[in-house]
């Protein structure tokens, strides 16, 4: 099983793996994340788990935490994370390409996409696949990011934790599958902050509406909303929350008044 130098498409799956499969404080080769990457790879787990390592010197976020990763080994991460890294779209979707070529089965099948409502063939369907995919990578990529805990109260069910935009999708195709644009938060919460009840201020503190403020006679309000009312939201362990983006929401979201 053992080899010499990545390829490329080895390198791509090992990078989707670090954004999805597996936080960085947990990469250990005896976890099954890591064998299943080492599998579709064909190194050991070992190799596996130090590859994705590596990966941890390219972070910012770990980066600013200190963490260097393997910094005596490979360059070649470089490349792939330079290419991908601002380019989500483009991520999943190879990924997920490779992984279908190893298996030897259709993109539909490795992505798991229900394909019977989609056309037969053409742009159309090759449109719905890419983001049916993108969509999954950035649901798994933001959860991932917050240990599938909301950032607002820590809720760990996991079915009841949604990957929240903080810019919409619709207002923003550009940045849709963009980790950075992105909130762990639970189904309440993820409502009140698409609906403008609540936002994130620049210190990442929970900041409520007037309208929900001035409700602390209901004791529902009071125990759901208003008790987090200032309170510091977690923070996630890789892609930061973009500045740029939850100014977005104070200003065009955010109600106010």
């Amino acid at each position: 099983m053992a080899k010499n130098n990545w390829t490329k498409n080895e390198l791509i799956l090992a990078l989707y793996w670090y954004c999805t499969k597996i936080p960085f404080t947990k990469i250990k080769y005896t976890k099954p994340e890591v064998i299943e990457l080492s599998k579709l790879v064909g190194r050991t787990p070992s190799a596996a788990a130090f590859k994705l390592v590596n990966f941890a010197r390219l972070d910012p976020v770990l980066q600013q935490r200190g963490v260097k990763g393997m910094s005596r080994g490979s360059k070649a991460e470089e490349p792939v994370w330079n290419e991908f890294y601002d380019n989500w779209d483009d991520l999943a979707y190879t990924a997920e390409k490779i992984i279908a070529e190893i298996k030897g089965i259709s993109i539909e099948e490795a992505s798991e996409i229900e394909t019977a409502n989609l056309p037969k063939e053409g742009k159309e369907r090759l449109t719905l696949v890419k983001v049916r995919i993108n969509h999954e990578l950035f649901r798994k990529t933001v959860k991932l990011s917050y240990d599938n805990k909301c950032c607002i109260t820590v809720l760990s069910q996991e079915n009841l934790l949604v990957a929240s935009h903080i810019i919409p999708w619709s207002k923003s195709l550009k940045h849709a599958v963009n980790p950075e644009n992105g909130l762990c938060l639970n189904a309440l919460h993820d409502k009140a902050f698409d609906r403008g009840l609540l936002t994130i201020s620049e210190s990442f503190k929970v900041v409520l509406s007037p309208e929900l403020l001035k409700k602390k006679k209901d004791g529902l309000i009071q125990q759901y909303f208003i008790s987090y009312h200032g309170k510091e939201v977690i923070k996630p362990n890789r892609f930061m929350p973009n500045q740029e983006f939850l100014q977005y929401h104070r200003d065009k979201i955010f109600l106010a008044k």
